[in-house]
């Protein structure tokens, strides 16, 4: 009797359930993690290069200083992320003004694959935004 008790019993289902879903809830976990931080470095990025490419165009001397100063601090104090501002552009009303955001975040998902057998997808996740206005003039 005891021994048909003790076959029978669902004591270690509890334990065998969450080893199985517990990787699976940590592996999705930290692809949400990762994709926001994409996300946000993503936006980051993006207005920042608005904003410069807008404080570029309505800049009459050094346009292209003024976007880029702009467009740096805008990102100085985001706290994800890695960004490098690049301008082109400007000199006279009605040139176009380019400022170009890159952006990189680490992706916490890389070394975890392989331990499933999949590649490692590299160290950083990264991205660039581009935005282009024509230089007012008057």
């Amino acid at each position: 009797m005891r021994l048909l008790r003790l076959l029978f019993s669902r004591r270690g289902d509890e334990f065998a359930e969450t080893a199985i879903a517990m990787p699976v809830i940590v592996l999705v976990t930290i692809a949400l993690m990762n994709l926001t931080m994409a996300g946000f470095a993503s936006v980051n990025a993006n207005n920042a290069a608005n904003y410069g490419a807008r404080v570029g165009s309505v800049h009459q001397q050094g346009p292209a200083g003024a976007a880029y100063n702009a467009a740096q601090q805008s990102v100085a104090f985001a706290s994800v992320g890695d960004y490098s501002v690049s301008v082109s552009g400007g000199g006279f009303p009605g040139a176009q003004i380019n400022v170009q955001v890159d952006w990189s975040v680490p992706n916490l998902m890389g070394g975890l694959l392989g331990f499933f057998g999949g590649d490692s997808l590299g160290s950083d996740i990264k991205g660039a935004a581009m935005s282009v206005f024509r230089q007012e003039g008057w």
